[in-house]
């Protein structure tokens, strides 16, 4: 008597699971970086529309604040790009910049609250859409 065996198309769901994750990550992480790159325009053109928090631990100067969102978004916006590319250097430091943009917007919510715990936000689901995927597995 012969046995046949059912051969699962796991290994193929889950490439597309990864490839779906990666490309949500890529979307969030570019949009990510484009407001944080219009956010910090704002602060570096026109400061008044922030809000200025007295005795706040963090107190930086909100033209500071523009460059370092300037800087942050740019690199975000850089590496979401490499991501829909499907660069391997990509998906690492997407987490890293995400988490570094985190703390930037973190630091500033006194400044500009809405707009930072709505980064921040988008920044998680970016760390979540990228960490959440199994590596390859080979097919046994």
């Amino acid at each position: 008597m012969a046995t046949t065996a059912v051969k699962h198309h796991r290994s193929e769901g889950v490439q597309q699971a990864a490839s779906g994750l990666t490309a949500l990550g890529a979307v969030l992480l570019i949009m990510g970086g484009i407001l944080d790159i219009v956010r910090g325009i704002m602060a570096v053109a026109n400061d008044d529309v922030f809000l200025n928090t007295r005795n706040y631990t963090f107190q930086f100067d909100l033209t500071s604040w523009g460059w370092i969102h300037l800087a942050v978004g740019t690199v975000a916006l850089v590496v979401g790009l490499g991501l829909v590319v499907v660069a391997t250097w990509a998906r690492v430091l997407g987490v890293g910049i995400a988490a570094l943009a985190i703390v930037a917007n973190f630091l500033d919510v006194p400044s500009y609250p809405f707009w930072s715990l709505t980064l921040i936000a988008l920044y998680a689901f970016v760390i979540w859409a990228l960490c959440v995927v199994e590596r390859d597995r080979e097919p046994s």
